[in-house]
C-alpha cells in the first residue's frame, strides 16, 4: 500500500473508535461517580463490553484473528465477574 487508508480503515479511525472511546469515557465517569454499587457494577460491565468491541473492530479491520480470541476470553471473564459482583451485591443487601 502507499499509505492510503481503505474505506473500512477510514470508518474505523474516524467513526467507530472515537465513538467507542467516548462511550468508554462515559462508563468510566459512571464508575467513578457511582452513586451506588450496582451502578459501578454495570459501568464495569459496560467498559468490558466496549473493550471487547474495540478488540473486535481491530481484528476485523487489521485481519488479526488473535484479537477475536482475546475478545472471547475477555467476554467469558466479564461474564464470570458480573455474576460474582451480582452475588456479592445480593449478599450485601441481606
Amino acid at each position: 500500500m502507499n499509505g492510503e487508508l481503505n474505506w473500512l480503515e477510514t470508518v474505523e479511525v474516524f467513526f467507530i473508535l472515537p465513538l467507542l472511546m467516548s462511550c468508554y469515557f462515559l462508563g468510566f465517569l459512571r464508575l467513578w461517580r457511582g452513586p451506588h454499587l450496582l451502578d459501578r457494577i454495570v459501568a464495569l460491565d459496560l467498559m468490558a463490553l466496549l473493550t471487547i468491541g474495540i478488540c473486535a473492530v481491530y481484528a476485523i479491520t487489521r485481519g488479526q484473528a488473535i484479537f477475536v480470541d482475546i475478545a472471547t476470553v475477555l467476554a467469558l471473564l466479564s461474564f464470570l465477574a458480573t455474576i460474582a459482583f451480582a452475588r456479592y451485591a445480593e449478599e450485601r443487601v441481606r
